[in-house]
Parts: C-alpha cells; structure tokens; sequence
C-alpha cells in the first residue's frame, strides 16, 4: 500500500480531524473516500457531458416503454 503526504494549514487540518472523529472514521479513510468521490463525480461528469453531446432528442413515455416490454 503506498503512502501520500498533504500539506495544508493547521486550521484545515484541525477541520479534517474533527470531521473524521465526527464520522467516526481515521483520517486516512476520510481523504481516501473523498478521493474517490471526487474522481468518480469528475468520470460521471464527463460520462453524462458524452451522453448529451450523443443525444437525439427522441423520448418515450412511460406508457410506450412498459408497452415494449410486455
């Protein structure tokens, strides 16, 4: 497992411990999840910005789809 080092003031810091004591979690567990969750919300961002950019405009109502599936 690799290790990383953040540097910010010893106000934000103070700010992260006593959010993580908060939930309950390390602090380690606290920056890794929100990590990844700001990776995934930036790979979701561009996955939708793809999806309008494909999109035709053509929609169903509720009533086609469930009609389609029958």
């Amino acid at each position: 497992m690799s290790t990383m080092t953040v540097r910010m003031s010893e106000q934000d810091a103070e700010l992260v411990r006593r959010f993580a004591k908060f939930e309950g979690v390390t602090i380690s567990d606290f920056a890794r999840t929100a990590i990844l969750e700001r990776i995934e919300d930036s790979y979701d961002l561009h996955e939708l910005r793809e999806a309008i950019a494909q999109d035709s405009g053509e929609r169903y109502s509720i009533d086609e789809v469930l009609s389609d599936l029958a």
